[in-house]
């Protein structure tokens, strides 16, 4: 079945000549000439006759296929040609010019009827039914005309009636270039597979190679249905004929593996191409690079490098601004000014551009080292770079310094910077309020804030958020909702992160009201609340002793899918422990168990200052002995401390000294807490001795004594006589302010 059928687009007259003996067309007729004698006999005489005229037999016997091509050309038209075609055809002698006038039909048939594709293929099938060979030109002519009109069964077929003597290359190439271009992806590679084996009569030229790898890897084909192993296996095959792909495609298919994460078939592909003597430039060195750096791959990019030095691929800016900012990622910062000491010392012979100074300064700044970001600011101010700084590079050192809390060099950057051109931005205003914040001059913040919007500089979501967390953090709730509702009224939507600042900050001031509020606010724009944002809610119920809110809240987090975590069991058995409700403290724990949580060392220490609260020392040491011997959470500091603290309470003093040695034997850190509950245990016993001894001992593991430590021993071992011994402990500690 005929394929449907396009306009045929008119051949331009350049393409009509290719297939002319003479490119230049034919000149004027000279009568004494064979051909002009063989043309005016053709002309002057009925068609009818032509088979008894010996003479125009004679003529054309003495006429080149050439010659007779020439003759046809020049007849009324595309019927008197296909009359001549057919007498040549039946004449046995003439027969072998009959193929050469067959193209000028083709070609007169084509000047007639531009838009009748469908007249060639008529042309073409009587030549076939006639065993009239084509020749590479007539076949060249219909393989464009067909591609032209989407004929594509029928080029197939053209191709197919070229004598395999006779067909070379270039029609080969026509017929895959006409496949690619109307889709046909499979058809066009299984040509093309044809051309690349071993020994093929047209194997593949440096045409055939960029119609293929343009068409798999243009904007407009995208590769078909291929995947990049079978274009690097084209790649291969194409190499094995001497045609490795070079320019354009090469950087095009590079930057293909390269953002389809196939680095490793980018990078064979790369040393393919540069060990072949192909034309490599420095793009798809760059994107390769880039795509190393991605994966942290550093030996590679080395090596790439050095490889790109000996094949005489000349670096640019982007290429060492590759290398500068993965260096700057891993913070080898050393390493990264070492690349642009080379670039400034002309070994490179490349200038370094304002991204790869703020590449370094940003890189700088963010492993402390502010001081060396600000001299090589001064570097770039200086003639010999002729590279100003920029917005970028003082919100780089401005975040820098804030970050690190010199605010007053972060202040004085922003000055700087607002006798730019460009004047500060909400970045650096960001960066700088942050900052303050974060020291604690929220109050400077603030002034900073207003001093900046009466200069027109509004501040975002990011500011607001700042601004709101520094004053929940210091518990100024009221001015922390005022900013709330002021970035509302300004056109700035409230992200999470500020709702869950405002309900943390309203659940430490015990404000579980405003909390819920805010929580409801919160699920109006959109946002619910993670496990994170429900136990800091019910922790805040809890301290106000509403355990029916705390479990409202705890069911309403079932239901939302999301499941409670160790913190929220720990918060519930801490409530219940400090209420004294055992039973529902280890009824809460069973249950954490059974949902395959296992209890913290918080989950212990919860009970065991329980029952200490409770005066049941007992059961704490029971509990105590369950945790070191069938739990794999190992007794800290805090669970030691409360359990001395309650044996010394209990005048049971050796046991609080016996808990003290067996903290030294697992290695669990005495602190100040430990030291004081063990002085006010043997100041009840008056066992000064003792006392002195855990001095000594203090002093050594340098455990610094706080006012609490300084109250019991003063009014205790001043009253023993033992002064002396209290001063020189005092003494120990020279870094203390301690007095006696």
């Amino acid at each position: 079945m005929r394929l449907s059928l396009k306009p045929l687009k008119p051949p331009a007259a350049a393409t009509l000549r290719r297939f002319s003996a003479d490119p230049h067309g034919t000149p004027p007729a000279d009568p004494s000439c064979p051909i002009s004698e063989t043309l005016s006999l053709l002309q002057t005489s009925d068609p009818i006759s032509w088979p008894a005229n010996s003479t125009l037999a004679d003529l054309l016997s003495s006429l080149s296929p050439p010659s007779v091509l020439k003759i046809t050309r020049q007849l009324p038209g595309s019927q008197n040609a296909l009359q001549f075609f057919e007498y040549l055809k039946s004449s046995p002698h003439l027969s072998d010019s009959a193929p050469f006038a067959f193209q000028a039909v083709l070609e007169l048939v084509m000047r007639e009827n531009p838009n009748s594709p469908g007249k060639l293929y008529e042309l073409f099938a009587m030549a076939k039914e006639q065993n009239t060979p084509l020749s590479v030109n007539a076949g060249t002519l219909l393989i464009m005309c067909f591609s032209n009109a989407n004929m594509l069964e029928e080029m197939v077929m053209v191709l197919d009636a070229i004598d395999t003597q006779v067909r070379n290359t270039h029609v080969v190439n026509l017929v895959v270039f006409g496949l690619f271009n109307l889709g046909r992806f499979p058809a066009a590679l299984k040509l093309v597979d044809k051309m690349l084996q071993p020994g093929a009569s047209n194997p593949p030229n440096g045409r055939t190679l960029r119609i293929v790898f343009s068409s798999i890897l243009g904007k407009k084909h995208r590769g078909g249905d291929l995947g990049d192993e079978e274009i690097y296996d084209l790649f291969l095959r194409f190499s094995e004929n001497g045609l490795c792909l070079g320019g354009y495609w090469l950087t095009h298919m590079i930057s293909r593996f390269c953002r389809n994460g196939n680095c490793d078939t980018a990078w064979n592909a790369l040393q393919k191409a540069m060990n072949s003597g192909s034309v490599v430039e420095v793009f798809p060195c760059n994107f390769l690079l880039s795509r190393l750096g991605q994966q942290r791959d550093y030996t590679r990019m080395n090596l790439l490098m050095n490889e790109m030095k000996e094949k005489g691929i000349t670096p640019t800016v982007v290429t060492y601004g590759i290398m500068i900012k993965n260096l700057c990622k891993i913070r080898r910062l050393d390493e990264a000014l070492e690349v642009l000491e080379k670039m400034r010392d002309g070994e490179a012979g490349i200038e370094p551009d304002i991204v790869i100074y703020n590449t370094l300064i940003d890189g700088l700044c963010k492993v402390g080292r502010q001081e060396d970001g600000l001299r090589l600011m001064e570097t770039m101010r200086s003639s010999e770079t002729k590279c100003e700084p920029n917005t970028v590079t003082y919100n780089c050192l401005i975040d820098g310094f804030c970050k690190v809390g010199d605010i007053d060099m972060g202040r004085e950057l922003f000055e700087q910077m607002s006798n730019l051109d460009e004047g500060v931005n909400i970045i650096s205003l960001n960066a700088m309020l942050g900052g303050m914040c974060r020291v604690g001059r929220v109050s400077s913040a603030m002034e900073l804030f207003s001093r900046m919007r009466e200069k027109g500089l509004e501040g975002n979501t990011v500011t607001y958020t700042a601004l709101i967390t520094a004053f929940c953090g210091a518990n100024n709730i009221e001015k922390a909702m005022d900013l709330f509702d002021e970035m509302k009224e300004n056109g700035c939507t409230p992200d999470a992160i500020i709702y869950y600042t405002l309900i943390s900050g309203f659940t430490r001031a015990g404000r579980m009201n405003d909390a819920m509020e805010i929580k409801s606010k919160m699920e109006e724009a959109g946002f619910s609340l993670d496990i994170i944002g429900y136990n800091i809610m019910i922790g805040g119920f809890c301290r106000k002793n509403k355990i029916g809110n705390a479990s409202e809240l705890l069911t309403e987090m079932e239901i939302a899918g999301l499941n409670p975590d160790r913190v929220t069991y720990n918060t519930l058995i801490s409530y219940f422990c400090d209420k004294g409700d055992f039973k529902h403290a280890q009824k809460v724990m069973k249950k954490m168990v059974d949902d395959g949580l296992s209890p913290t060392v918080v989950t212990y220490g919860a009970l065991i200052q329980g029952y200490c609260m409770k005066g049941s020392l007992s059961a704490a040491m029971r509990l105590f002995t369950d945790m070191k011997s069938t739990s794999k959470v190992p007794p800290n500091t805090v669970i030691y401390n409360i359990l001395i603290d309650s044996h010394c309470k209990e005048d049971n003093v050796e046991g609080a000294l016996s808990l003290m040695d067996e903290m030294r034997d697992h290695g669990v850190k005495l602190n100040t807490t430990t030291y004081n509950a063990l002085f006010k245990g043997l100041q009840q016993r008056n066992w000064s001795k003792k006392a002195l001894q855990l001095m000594k001992q203090m002093s050594k593991q340098e455990c610094m004594p706080d006012y609490v430590t300084m109250e019991i021993l003063t009014e205790w071992l001043s009253a023993a006589g033992e002064t002396e011994k209290l001063k020189e402990f005092v003494r120990s500690y020279r870094a203390s302010n301690l007095t006696v």
